[in-house]
């Protein structure tokens, strides 16, 4: 039995962590008005949780190692 996620999950997950503390960093800047603040984080914030995050979700190993395992096969 494989495990349900694989490293690049993880990898995502950790990617995700990572750039959601970076923005909630920027985004408690001062001051309020500050142009990292208001601009770049909110962009970064939306970045982690609608891109970063599914798709380290949605992203699965076991077909990538399926069909390497396969061409392999194939070849003998």
């Amino acid at each position: 039995m494989q495990p349900f996620f694989g490293k690049k999950n993880y990898w995502g997950f950790a990617i995700a962590v990572a750039l959601l503390i970076i923005g909630f960093l920027l985004l408690g800047q001062k001051p309020a008005d500050n142009k990292l603040a208001l601009n770049v984080a909110p962009f970064v914030l939306l970045f982690a949780f609608l891109v970063v995050i599914p798709w380290s979700i949605l992203k699965s190993g076991s077909k990538e190692g399926s069909s390497q395992k396969d061409q392999t096969n194939e070849g003998v």
